[in-house]
């Protein structure tokens, strides 16, 4: 008598109906016979005629062992490839965000022959691909943002557990491997201190880091890509407004679209920020800084490339902190979860609310006086004022009192990540500053 195969709990659900009762119930079949049946058998016999052998790992996730794949890179297996070494850090003043590079990258290959290959410390320098890689020609590719900081005590960085969380999302989202976290996040540790020597000593610089992920197929089908490349480089970085604090005009949008329900804006996938562009470069030609996105019924989406947030006191005369909700059109950021958890620890703030406002209640607000303040915010820049939104043809000023709550909000988060808040759990130390 033939055994039935035991449902497995590792293959990932595709939901409750009926016919993903039955994809599942198909999927974890399947993945028994795979893990029971000889390879060769596997791969000169049956499977080929059914399915290519290379698209297994992204149809049947399985754990690997059918053949032999590394699920995962490691810290310890770090090869050291470096042959330049590095230059003094230039001087930072006048130095634009993202323009200079620190010396060295590091890079791990994936295919679905043989898994996650051994991470790399290269120097820095260009990559070599193929000219049909779907990273190219689809969009497939992701990346992160995030920073280090040379602080009075040591190395430290802003919670990166929150950052490979995302990262992993993503790659699901565009059917790429996902990385082991604790394991990326200590080879994400290695190549910070292999540039230790570049991350700026003064106050409010940092070293910029950007994790990417992008496919590197050999082919133009239009579908998982079967080799993958993930690489971090790094960016030294003054403060994002070096002038000082300095608010911008909004103008809200509210034909295009930044995100769409169902679509991809909770994927921090570099598709999304290709569209906004030319709005971007329309508008600014008006005068306007930045854009808040509206989604289909008009309700605030995001402003430019950050969460979007506004303090006011609400109809119900209570002084509320409100942002969109994580509906899928959002993108979870790292600043504006740890914004939230602030805001709910502050006496000062009534209501903290996830969920969406009209932009006719943002515009009533300002008439009737009630709307304190409104501000992005984001990695680069943690916390952007704004002192001006259009809608239509009617413009109002918003206030930018000179002790604000988003003032309030960016001293927290720079007291937490240069380690000035003592012990912390969000600010990671990594070394002993030298």
């Amino acid at each position: 008598m033939t055994s039935k195969a035991a449902p497995r709990d590792d293959v990932p659900r595709w939901g409750s109906s009926p016919a993903a009762c039955v994809i599942d119930t198909v999927r974890a079949t399947l993945c028994a016979f795979v893990e029971s049946t000889p390879r060769d058998v596997r791969l000169k016999g049956f499977l080929p005629t059914f399915l290519p052998s290379r698209l297994l790992p992204f149809v049947f996730p399985l754990d690997g062992k059918y053949q032999n794949m590394r699920t995962a890179f490691k810290a310890s297996e770090m090869v050291r490839k470096a042959t330049k070494a590095a230059p003094p850090l230039p001087p930072m003043a006048g130095v634009k965000f993202g323009t200079l590079f620190a010396p060295y990258m590091m890079c791990v290959e994936y295919n679905t022959t043989e898994g996650w290959g051994k991470p790399e410390i290269r120097d820095f320098g260009p990559l070599s691909l193929m000219p049909q890689s779907g990273s190219l020609h689809y969009a497939l590719q992701c990346f992160e943002g995030m920073k280090a900081y040379h602080t009075a005590d040591g190395i430290r960085l802003f919670r990166p557990d929150m950052n490979v969380a995302r990262l992993n999302s993503s790659h699901k989202r565009l059917a790429f491997p996902t990385v082991d976290e604790k394991e990326w996040v200590e080879c994400l540790k290695e190549f910070v201190l292999a540039n230790r020597t570049w991350i700026p000593a003064e106050e409010q610089h940092s070293l910029y880091l950007r994790p990417t992920t992008i496919a590197t197929n050999h082919n133009l089908m239009v579908g998982p890509s079967d080799r993958v490349l993930h690489y971090i480089i790094a960016s030294p970085v003054g403060p994002y407004y070096p002038t000082g604090f300095k608010p911008v005009r909004l103008v809200a949008e509210n034909k295009a679209r930044r995100a769409f329900p169902g679509g991809t804006g909770a994927y921090k996938l570099g598709a999304n920020y290709a569209g906004p562009i030319m709005h971007q470069v329309e508008y600014t030609k008006k005068n306007f800084q930045q854009i808040l996105w509206l989604a289909p019924d008009n309700t605030v989406d995001e402003v430019g490339a950050m969460n979007f947030m506004m303090l006011w006191k609400n109809e119900q005369g209570k002084r509320e902190l409100i942002t969109a909700p994580l509906d899928g059109t959002i993108l979870p950021g790292v600043t504006r979860n740890s914004i939230l958890q602030l805001a709910r620890d502050m006496k000062e703030i009534d209501v903290v609310s996830e969920k969406r406002v009209h932009i006719d209640a943002i515009m009533k607000g300002l008439r009737e006086g009630r709307v304190e303040e409104l501000f992005g915010c984001g990695t680069a820049a943690i916390v952007t004022a704004v002192n001006f939104l259009q809608f239509g043809e009617e413009g109002l000023a918003v206030p930018c009192p000179e002790t604000s709550v988003t003032r309030g909000f960016m001293e927290k988060l720079v007291n937490i990540q240069y380690g000035r808040t003592q012990g912390h759990p969000w600010s990671v130390k990594i070394a002993d500053t030298a």
